[in-house]
């Protein structure tokens, strides 16, 4: 619908139709464009981050958090704000280990999302939304580009390289890496504390 008017104007309503469909796929792994991105209205780009940052589904070469790291979040936001203590779905209960992993995966990606928009932003006389656009697609592997890439500084594409190769590894899979120690069962707990959220 952004692009009725704009990069889409001169196509037919079916090629319209099939057009915005794999444009609105491509973002999730695969890295083909049909369309200018260049020319993408600021709204249709903000969309396309937000495909790739969710990604593809586990299993695949797809890159982001993943399809089922998201549902999984906000299928337990959903639980919590109806006040159930699990997150549930078809039946079954998913382990609130598994969701702290999810938060966690969601948290370090944006974080270093943050961290390379912000050096970036620093580094590049470029319009924010190409460089957060360029730096999602570069963490999730997706291989689409605002144009902003073969411009880049030296440090610019080094940091690009370096968000490509940990998008590829998994934040996760980094995470550990980094404070990976050996496992061993915890003695005793802290006694719990409530804080106030909110």
């Amino acid at each position: 619908m952004l692009e009725y008017n704009n990069t889409l104007a001169g196509l037919s309503w079916s090629d319209k139709l099939w057009a915005s469909w794999f444009q609105s796929v491509a973002p999730r792994t695969a890295g083909f464009n049909t369309l200018d991105i260049t020319a993408l209205h600021p709204s249709t780009l903000f969309f396309i981050i937000i495909l790739m940052f969710i990604g593809a589904s586990p299993g695949s070469t797809g890159g982001g958090i993943k399809t089922t790291t998201f549902g999984m979040v906000v299928l337990a936001v959903i639980s919590m704000a109806k006040g159930k203590e699990d997150a549930e779905l078809f039946g079954r209960r998913i382990p609130k280990e598994q969701i702290y992993k999810g938060l966690g995966i969601i948290l370090l990606a944006i974080s270093w999302i943050v961290f390379a928009t912000l050096v970036l932003g620093v580094l590049e006389e470029a319009d924010f939304n190409k460089i957060l656009f360029e730096v999602v697609s570069a963490l999730a592997t997706v291989g689409l580009s605002a144009g902003l890439t073969p411009t880049l500084s030296d440090g610019g594409k080094v940091l690009i390289m370096i968000t490509m190769f940990l998008g590829r590894l998994g934040p996760l899979t980094v995470a550990y890496a980094l404070t990976a120690r050996e496992k061993r069962k915890q003695q005793y707990r802290y006694p719990e504390e409530r804080i106030i959220i909110g």
